[in-house]
Parts: structure tokens; sequence; C-alpha cells
């Protein structure tokens, strides 16, 4: 997908770019530059913070710097390669340590920038990271509809019988269990950063083809009930 091509996509679906620097002008400058590009921007001041909004809010991309105030870029990526509902997020690192930070301890980001960095070259890079990763969502959209297509016609050669009614109707339930098909990521509560505790599952959907999960969360602080949707990857809370 060409550069022209990807903005009139953005400008109907805008991409949300995680900004993480400590400093205040640094994360405006290039703020600015991407939301005049169409992106929609959260900012963070550290490693902590950052974490925590790219749980709770699924970035499509994430551009961070490697000093950061007591958790360093590097160990951010670690992290967020280590969670399940981050690994494949695509991370920017952005450093000043050209000469200090060997190329092999940056094995978590997608690309390094070094800098001074202007924000055309970030943008630049989040222009390929989101174009490679709408190709790997492509392919891997093509391959569930060919699973899909081999289900529907495993259905339509069991006869129309008691047998097979029930096999659809198990498939279409939704039920509650504590024991999912997909692990329950580890989260952080967006209100106040706490752990969130796993509490139980709905599993099911409108049919074969789009099964659906969904996930329930309480913060061990008291700031109510959350709900995340596998597949969308979004958290929110639906009780206090």
């Amino acid at each position: 997908m060409g550069t022209r091509s990807l903005l009139a996509a953005w400008n109907a679906d805008p991409p949300l770019a995680l900004l993480v620097d400590r400093d205040a002008d640094t994360r405006k400058l290039y703020a600015e530059y991407l939301r005049l590009s169409a992106c929609v921007v959260e900012e963070a001041e550290d490693g902590r913070e950052a974490l925590a909004k790219a749980i709770s809010h699924q970035p499509d991309v994430i551009i961070t710097e490697t000093r950061l105030p007591g958790m360093s870029g590097l160990e951010l990526c670690d992290l967020l390669r280590s969670d399940a509902s981050t690994r494949n997020i695509p991370i920017v690192i952005v450093t000043a340590d050209a000469f200090h930070v060997p190329r092999e301890q940056m094995p978590a980001a997608d690309a390094v920038l070094f800098k001074p960095c202007l924000p055309e070259s970030v943008l630049a890079e989040i222009y390929r990271l989101l174009d490679r990763s709408t190709e790997l969502n492509d392919e891997t959209r093509s391959i569930h509809e060919k699973m899909s297509r081999q289900l529907t016609d495993a259905h339509e050669t069991i006869p129309d019988s008691g047998c097979r009614r029930t096999i659809l109707s198990r498939t279409y339930q939704r039920v509650e269990t504590t024991e999912p098909p997909v692990a329950p990521p580890s989260l952080v509560c967006p209100d106040c950063d706490q752990v969130l505790r796993y509490q139980r599952s709905h599993v099911g959907g409108v049919s074969a083809r789009h099964p659906e999960q969904w996930d329930y969360f309480e913060c061990v602080n008291g700031c109510g009930m959350f709900q995340y949707r596998r597949r969308t990857r979004k958290l929110k809370k639906v009780s206090s």
C-alpha cells in the first residue's frame, strides 16, 4: 500500500500511536506532527504509565525513548513482548545512545531511530510498520476465511437431523467459564495502574464463523469491573 492510499485509509480510521518520552517538549513536537498527519496520539512520560496505556488502549504503534524514569525503554519493550495482549504491537525505539546501546539489546523493537530525529522520520517508520502490519492482517484474514469455508462445508455434509442441530446450537451458544479457550491476559487498571484480578469469561458468538471471548476483571483497589474483548483487544469499564 502506497503512502497516499495509506493516508487515505488513516483519514477514515485513524491509527492510535502511543508516544513515550520523559521530555514534554519532545513529546509535544512529535505529537503535534503526528496529529497533523491523521494520527490519534496518546502520551506517556515514563515506562510504567506507557505499559498501563498500552494494555488498556491497545495502540496500533508505540514510539518510545530508551531513557525513561524508573523503567527504561528497552525494559518496556521486553514487558510488552512478554504479554499476549501487546506482543504484536509494532514498536519504534528513538534513542540518543547510538554508540552506547548495542543493536543486539534491541531485539524487541521493530525499528530503531537515532537522535537527532525529525518527526518526518518517525512518521515514515510508522507508515512502513503499519503497512507491513496491514499485509500480515490480510494474510491472517485470508487463512481464517479459508478455515471458515472448510468448516461450513463440513457442516453441510452432515444430514439435516437432530445431530446437526445439536452441533450448531452448541457452536452458537454463549457460555460462562473460568477456563476459556484463550488464556486471559495480564492487565492493569487504567484508573489506578494496579493489577486487575481475573473473574470469568463469556465465550460464544453469533455463528461458527465469528467466535468471541469476553474476559472480565475486577480492580484490586475497588475501581470497578472491566471487560476485555479478545477480538478488538479493547478494555472498558462495565461497572463501578
